[in-house]
């Protein structure tokens, strides 16, 4: 059993942990600098009246710029550096499978709203992550979407984004 997890392991080809950590660390890091950067225009000394405006935020972005070096350090160049993969082949596949779409559907809120984009949304990932019928796939889509908008607009009467074409504007909405 042992040899068999061995040889499955040394298999697998992708990104190294420690890469992905010194990804994510170089992230913070300019994170914390523009903070940083930030907080000193708006004044991060002590003034008469007591802490400038830029104070805690100047420390705040110490700490995660230093934060964030110490983490890169340890990534790059730490004695316990994480060899092991972080993801996969396969296992990216299935995450651009649902991050795609997700990034699709939030462009598409911004032309044809949240509503239409929705029922577009929930339609497709059923026909084709979840394998089921363009029928059921269309009339449940449809009923999500016409429940949230009665409950947004007409009961809640708060009004939710409709797209830079409003496609329900025949609807009085």
């Amino acid at each position: 059993m042992e040899q068999i997890k061995e040889a499955d392991e040394g298999a697998r080809t992708g990104v190294p942990t420690y890469v992905v950590e010194a990804v994510v660390a170089g992230l913070v890091l300019i994170a914390g600098l523009v903070v940083i950067f930030g907080s000193r225009k708006l004044g991060s000394g002590w003034t008469s009246d007591g802490p400038g405006a830029g104070y805690f935020p100047f420390y705040i972005g110490l700490i995660t710029a230093i934060s964030g070096l110490g983490v890169l350090y340890q990534a790059l160049l730490g004695k316990n550096r994480n060899t092991e993969i972080f993801v996969d082949g396969e296992q990216f596949k299935r995450v651009m499978s649902v991050l795609v779409p997700a990034a699709v559907y939030v462009l598409a809120i911004q032309v044809i709203g949240i509503y239409v984009a929705s029922a577009i949304y929930i339609a497709l990932f059923m026909v084709i992550l979840g394998k089921y019928s363009w029928v059921r796939s269309v009339i449940l889509a449809l009923a999500v979407a016409v429940l949230f908008f009665c409950l947004f607009e007409v009961w809640f009467k708060v009004p939710l984004f409709k797209g830079m074409y409003d496609p329900l504007s025949f609807l009085g909405y």
